[in-house]
């Protein structure tokens, strides 16, 4: 891996079907997914305004050259990087490329390590213009899920397309997960998308409700949704009024979990009647362990918050940070990543607690690789196959990387 990017096409032109398929290969042997095309024609039809990639084309071409496709370019989406190459080394025509927004400009032929970094630089500025873009159509929509549950991962899209289901779903609803993966936000995005919507939304910590404070929150939430964080912490003689109160009142009840709470009725601390109420409707908060590709996207997400917060510029997030973040197991969930976000916006350190500062680039790639495997493997609970698909890798490919880490299927089976 090149590079902690999801963005890895790369279009290139170039008329010439020798150096077109060295091009190709070189970059099919650093993990990018070329896209090899002979001319301008045949490139227009590839190039819009969401395309998911980025552009390098070489300027000489009979017909319409590089400087054609770069104008076109720009008329289409002028956020959308690209290099071109030259044999001429005219340094007039690398001028006037640059001037005219190409992103960069390489004289052919160039050392792969120069086009590589090069074209690792265009693909990160490339993801982030596409997802400060959803972003921002997110904001637009009125759509809860979308807007506050961030990610890009399988995951994140089922996690979002249960809260909405949930939402219309129209009963009470259980949100399990591991302490700090955001199961508030996930209980308020239900009753954001619901028809309470306009209705209150309460929260309290059920440990700390008796019969009395219970019914002055029950009475706050009447006509919307009543969230109890910590559900199996409710007093027993507490949870009866609950489901009186529930029975007899106009609201919703969301109730938080990071526990079994099937357990807790078995050990007598959870009555059953109150357990199946709200079983009916569960949704599970993924963990950051198990979608390590949503790092990036989270804490760039929450730099700019606390960045605002606190009135400070928001610095740079380089890729060897995001990488250094991807490889770890994150135990306190987002709350941990949010933290670590604020203090790399204050300057101070973020808590790796791990001498990633002296790896090199190759070696935190290879800790991020390996984090992904894992968490394909969690998620397909053991099964190979499975987890190449979802990682879209040969089987072949998926073994030798697996043997590479010392990882092995079945490791995973007894997980799920």
């Amino acid at each position: 891996m090149t590079e902690a990017t999801t963005i890895r096409r790369v279009l290139v032109v170039d008329d010439d079907a020798a150096v077109r398929d060295a091009l190709a290969q070189t970059l099919e042997l650093a993990d990018l997914d070329p896209l090899p095309v002979g001319s301008f024609i045949e490139a227009k039809d590839h190039i819009a305004a969401d395309f998911a990639g980025v552009v390098l084309s070489d300027i000489r071409m009979p017909g319409r050259d590089g400087f054609h496709l770069l104008t076109h370019t720009q008329t289409i989406d002028a956020e959308l990087p690209v290099i071109l190459l030259t044999g001429e080394g005219d340094i007039p025509m690398a001028v006037q490329a640059m001037r005219q927004g190409a992103f960069g400009f390489l004289e052919k032929p160039c050392a792969t390590a120069d086009l590589l970094a090069a074209l690792e630089r265009a693909l990160k500025t490339r993801e982030m213009v596409l997802e400060n873009r959803r972003m921002k159509a997110q904001l637009e929509t009125g759509d809860a899920a979308a807007r506050m549950i961030y990610g890009q991962s399988d995951l994140s899209e089922g996690l979002r397309n249960r809260a909405r289901l949930a939402a219309r779903a129209g009963t009470d609803v259980l949100v399990s997960g591991a302490p700090g993966s955001g199961i508030y936000k996930v209980a308020e995005v239900i009753h954001l998308t619901s028809a309470q919507a306009k209705g209150p939304f309460v929260k309290r910590a059920a440990p700390t409700l008796d019969r009395a404070a219970l019914s002055d929150v029950v009475a706050a939430a009447q006509g919307g949704t009543l969230f109890l964080d910590d559900l199996g912490g409710l007093a027993l003689d507490v949870q009866s009024a609950l489901i009186e109160a529930l029975e007899e009142g106009d609201l919703r009840l969301i109730g938080g979990t990071t526990q079994d709470l099937s357990a807790a009725v078995e050990a007598g601390h959870l009555l059953a009647d109150l357990y199946y109420r709200i079983e009916v409707m569960k949704v599970r908060v993924p963990s950051l362990k198990e979608r390590p590709e949503d790092i990036p996207v989270l804490f760039r997400r929450y730099v700019a918050q606390a960045a605002e917060q606190s009135g400070l510029l928001a610095p740079e997030v380089s890729s060897d940070l995001l990488a250094d973040l991807m490889a770890r197991d994150w135990p306190g969930n987002a709350r941990a990543l949010m933290s670590a976000a604020m203090r790399f916006v204050l300057g101070e350190e973020t808590g790796t607690g791990e001498d990633s500062v002296d790896l090199g680039l190759a070696e935190q790639m290879a800790r991020v690789e390996r984090s992904l495997l894992i968490a394909a493997l969690r998620r397909a609970e053991g099964r190979a196959s499975a987890a190449a698909k979802a990682l879209k890798l040969p089987r072949k490919t998926f073994y030798d990387k697996l043997a590479r880490y010392g990882l092995k299927p079945e490791q995973f089976r007894a997980e799920g």
